[in-house]
């Protein structure tokens, strides 16, 4: 046998390997693989990353592109790379500004209670970063539009427009469903409520690390300061944050539902309801086309009037 071919046996049988180990990974550790491929997926979009400093410690950034600032805020237990899908359709026209919150992602602290005071730490660290002197619009989902509400509020002359998709600052409990599951059934119970019944099934082995990272991973370290969380709701208050409001809500949520939109459509002072049928708590992964094309649409337009917007008129 030759010296060649020896050499591209070598180099087939350290690819098989490197095949191997990938499948495996991705197996074992899904949710793990699938944002490896989101943040590698926001890269190739045009987002370079950067740490900037906050007193929650270093804080992972991704950002992009020139024009008006749009902040794109994840919700408790994702990263950064659930905004992968539709960053691509986001970006032209938009300086996007995708943090990992503190806690999650890549952000500090990597370990021990996560509170509300450190997100919002980290969270000004960043915005004092990329827009020290212009308006921004926030885009947040679940824990994201919670934190954004009261960033906002704090900070008011800074806002732009608030957008927040199926989450917000008022108190809810679902009954039934817990996030932090310790059985693939309790798993498969919650991330059917989060999901359109429409959607692909997702698969035990999934379910499964769900169940693994619900253990030690953000959520249960958010989960040991609840109690601490409390003050920062904002039932009966929402009048507070005069800033516009667009509320974009997956429909088939039965984790935050409908309802809840209302409520805080009727309770703030300039707010709009857009409705996306057939799309869950995370539209931005489950139907990213319809979120896309919904947001740009209500950016490309003004902002909500102090009368707002009935349901049916933002469908």
């Amino acid at each position: 046998m030759t010296r060649p071919v020896k050499l591209l046996l070598a180099a087939a049988a350290v690819l098989v390997l490197v095949t191997v180990a990938l499948f495996l990974w991705a197996r074992l550790r899904p949710l793990a693989a699938y944002a490896a491929a989101g943040r590698r997926a926001l890269a190739k979009a045009g987002l370079a990353k950067s740490i900037v400093p906050s007193p929650a410690g270093p804080q992972t950034v991704f950002s992009g592109g020139g024009g008006p600032v749009l902040v794109l805020l994840h919700g408790a237990g994702d990263q950064a790379a659930t905004w992968s899908p539709v960053a691509g359709e986001l970006l032209p026209g938009r300086r996007l500004v995708v943090p990992d919150l503190a806690g999650h992602g890549a952000s500090a602290p990597q370990s021990g209670e996560i509170t509300v005071e450190s997100l919002l730490a980290g969270l000004s660290a960043v915005l004092d970063a990329a827009a020290p002197r212009e308006k921004v619009t926030i885009v947040g989902n679940s824990l994201g539009a919670w934190l954004a509400c009261l960033w906002a509020k704090e900070n008011p002359e800074r806002v732009e427009r608030l957008v927040l998709v199926n989450g917000g600052p008022l108190k809810h409990a679902a009954e039934g469903i817990t996030l932090l599951p310790k059985s693939r059934a309790e798993a498969r119970k919650a991330v059917e409520a989060l999901r359109d019944p429409g959607s692909i099934r997702v698969p035990d082995f999934v379910l499964d690390d769900v169940v693994r990272q619900a253990a030690t991973g953000p959520l249960a370290r958010l989960a040991a300061t609840s109690g601490g969380m409390e003050r920062f709701v904002l039932d009966g208050r929402l009048g507070e944050l005069d800033v516009p409001v667009e509320i974009v809500w997956g429909a088939s949520d039965r984790m935050l539902p409908l309802a809840y939109a209302e409520g805080l459509r009727n309770g703030l002072p300039r707010a709009r309801l857009t409705e996306l049928p057939r799309c869950g708590h995370v539209p931005q992964q489950e139907c990213p086309a319809a979120f896309a094309a919904a947001l740009g649409k209500l950016l490309a337009g003004p902002p909500p009037s102090a009368a707002g917007a009935r349901p049916e008129e933002g469908r």
